[in-house]
């Protein structure tokens, strides 16, 4: 029997955790199936029967040797990849549009990082795929390297397919959704896979997946996703996970349906001169802006007509959508822009591309800061992480020289109103920097 229809047949009376004990009157969501490892339903952390079978599932209906859950989301797999394949203190070569949580496995592995420059897109703003040529040179000079990183697809929906001789691991977060039609793009290939399940595809937030391709690095790894992940494992996603299985088994015909809706929506937005949306690698994420509009502005704009978007940035919005989504939620969509007040053909603002920043210590050296003002910390070395979330991507990295573009970049950011957050919490006005020594 599979987990999720276990979970709908309990029938013994919970002396055991959670405190809510499954009684209806505290008004739960999810608490009828919220249990802990009780006898025959198997453990997360050494999976013998239901959830065996359910990881063996989910490798054979995503193509990959070797699968392992995460409630945790896509950082744990993260943190688990990188801490699994390299030992303390190696060199790792990473992509610099990577996700926070792929620095703090370097943070914690105390990794010398190298960087990847994936090529830049002037007019939407933004690190788009990483060439072969790029990671070739990179490895060139760096053949001590233990591991390389990167992201694809992006936050915009840019894929990257290189290869290369040592271990890959490919933050493939936003790609649950690859290969399950043929319209869509292919699935990742890595060594270490890390999908999150919610993003893409019908799942709880939380719920993600770490596909392992070479089997080697499966114990360790699985080491890791043991120390990082919950010991007590949420069975409520889990149960999701279980079901988001069965529908890529059974109802993938759907993925037919949604994408006539998207075919539709894209001709139709084709003819509002006002909008543009933007080519990129993967149809279903919508990267949109509007002439005269910053993408904040654009973003209250669909919220006042009852769209929450993904994401704002200076110059566009990030809508995500998936197989879940209904012609009535593109029809809402489509009505708000077309509401949209058109505005004289001024220019957008989009981020400029910066040359990187020297790192002169690696962000785990950095072990004092003080507090100092922003307009006073150019050619400083940074103490804190400053990124914009979503998605999570770093302006600036500890151990790395603040230089004007970055201040200017930052504050630029902060003025157009995108949430840039940093660790300190002191911006706009100040920001942790080393301490002089």
């Amino acid at each position: 029997m599979k987990l999720s229809e276990k979970l709908e047949n309990i029938s013994t009376y919970p002396f055991h955790m959670p405190g809510h004990k499954r009684n209806g009157k505290y008004h739960i969501t999810g608490a009828e199936i919220d249990i802990t490892e009780i006898d025959g339903f198997d453990n997360l952390h050494c999976p013998q029967n239901i959830i065996a079978d359910m990881q063996r599932d989910i490798s054979e209906r995503f193509g990959y040797k070797k699968s392992i859950i995460s409630v945790n989301g896509s950082t744990c797999g993260i943190l688990a990849a990188i801490c699994g394949v390299c030992d303390k203190g190696d060199k790792i070569i990473i992509a610099r549009n990577c996700h926070k949580s792929v620095y703090n496995a370097c943070f914690l592995q105390e990794l010398d990082v190298v960087y990847l420059e994936p090529e830049f897109n002037e007019e939407l703003g933004v690190y788009t795929r990483i060439g072969q040529d790029c990671v070739d040179a990179v490895l060139k000079n760096n053949a001590d390297a233990k591991a390389i990183v990167i992201t694809s697809p992006t936050y915009e929906g840019f894929i990257s397919n290189i290869h290369c001789e040592i271990p890959l691991i490919v933050d493939c977060a936003h790609g649950a959704h690859f290969g399950f039609a043929d319209w869509l793009p292919e699935r990742e290939n890595g060594d270490i896979v890390i999908q999150s399940l919610h993003k893409t595809l019908p799942c709880l937030t939380q719920c993600a997946v770490v596909h392992i391709n070479n089997e080697k690095y499966f114990s360790k790894v699985k080491m890791y996703m043991d120390i990082f992940e919950s010991s007590s494992p949420s069975y409520v996603l889990m149960n999701s996970i279980d079901k988001c299985i069965d529908f890529l088994k059974h109802d993938r015909n759907e993925f037919d349906s949604y994408k006539k809706i998207l075919d539709d929506f894209y001709l139709k937005v084709k003819k509002l001169n006002h909008i543009t949306i933007y080519k990129n690698d993967d149809l279903t994420r919508l990267v949109i802006s509007a002439k005269g509009y910053s993408g904040v502005e654009l973003s209250e704009h669909l919220r006042h007509n009852g769209i929450e978007a993904e994401g704002a940035t200076l110059g566009y919005v990030i809508l995500i959508s998936t197989v879940a989504d209904t012609q009535e939620g593109f029809d809402i969509l489509y009505s708000a822009l077309e509401k949209l007040e058109k505005r004289e053909d001024t220019q957008n603002t989009f981020i400029k591309k910066i040359t990187l920043p020297l790192k002169k210590y690696k962000s785990s050296e950095i072990d004092s800061t003080v507090e100092t003002e922003l307009i006073d910390s150019i050619n400083k070395i940074s103490g804190e992480y400053v990124f914009a979330y979503p998605p999570g991507v770093p302006i600036i990295v500890p151990g790395e020289v603040i230089t004007q573009e970055v201040t200017d970049n930052i504050l630029l950011c902060i003025k157009k109103g995108v949430n840039i957050i940093s660790e300190s919490n002191l911006l706009p006005n100040r920001i942790l920097t080393k301490t002089q020594q």
